[in-house]
């Protein structure tokens, strides 16, 4: 029989997480690290539920949806691997993201053939976690609306092309990563330090005034075209919405 879900959530952080706030099942057995997963990703904008074994997280799977799973595999009872493999059975593919202290190459690759998405090891840092759990919903995000459009620009996702009224424009890899972080939050001011976890995983060392430059270069492409990128002094930067008349300006 299953026990009561109580879901555990706060007012979304207008930060780092998605708009309206990506819905996260954190499935954790040990409190100390379950409740430390909640505030924090919880603090990073995300809408949380926490369950504490896979029998729950199959009841909370099978009843709602969700934009990402974190799944621990040292459960009690129906581990992890089996939590994902009847998850998979059952057509249910949200992203899975695997939490484990095991290291061995034989689990991760366990965990990626029963169709994990993701793998993190324990210990890990909080805004690693949150920066790779973003990258992995807007990856699913990706595949379900193959296009951005925003005035005359028009990005092709799964090519991973730009136009601006057709007409094809390079953007280099980081500079591509920083322009979809601000086409998710148009008119909403995004961090240097958002930016900064969106881009871990770059060979390179992301530093704040890396970000600049990029800005730089994306305004020298984009402002001709009437696409205002905005600097919020102290805070960040702005996507603002776009409006026909700034092309003439």
């Amino acid at each position: 029989m299953h026990r009561p879900l109580i879901p555990v959530e706060t007012a979304p952080v207008d930060r780092l997480a998605e708009t309206p706030a990506a819905r996260l099942l954190v499935v954790e057995d040990d409190e100390q690290v379950g409740s430390g997963l909640v505030t924090g990703l919880s603090q990073e904008g995300f809408s949380v539920l926490r369950v504490a074994n896979g029998e729950d997280a199959l009841g909370a799977c099978s009843s709602s949806d969700y934009d990402l799973v974190l799944l621990d595999i040292g459960l009690p009872g129906i581990d992890g691997f089996e939590v994902l493999r009847r998850l998979r059975a059952a057509r249910r593919m949200m992203p899975v993201m695997m939490l484990t202290a095991r290291d061995a190459i034989d689990d991760r690759v366990r965990g990626l053939d029963l169709g994990a998405d993701d793998y993190m090891t324990k210990p890990f840092a909080l805004p690693e976690l949150a920066a790779r759990a973003r990258a992995l919903i807007r990856r699913v995000a990706t595949r379900a609306a193959p296009r951005l459009v925003h005035g005359p620009l028009t990005l092709d996702l799964a090519g991973r092309r730009a136009f601006i009224q057709g007409a094809a424009i390079e953007l280099a890899a980081r500079e591509w990563e920083v322009l979809i972080l601000l086409l998710e939050r148009v008119e909403k001011v995004v961090s240097k330090d958002a930016f900064i976890n969106a881009l871990i995983g770059f060979e390179h060392e992301i530093t704040p005034n890396a970000i600049e430059v990029y800005i730089s270069r994306l305004r020298s492409k984009l402002d001709a075209a009437g696409i205002r990128i905005r600097t919020v002094r102290g805070f960040g930067y702005m996507l603002e919405e776009y409006r026909e008349r700034n092309a003439a300006l």
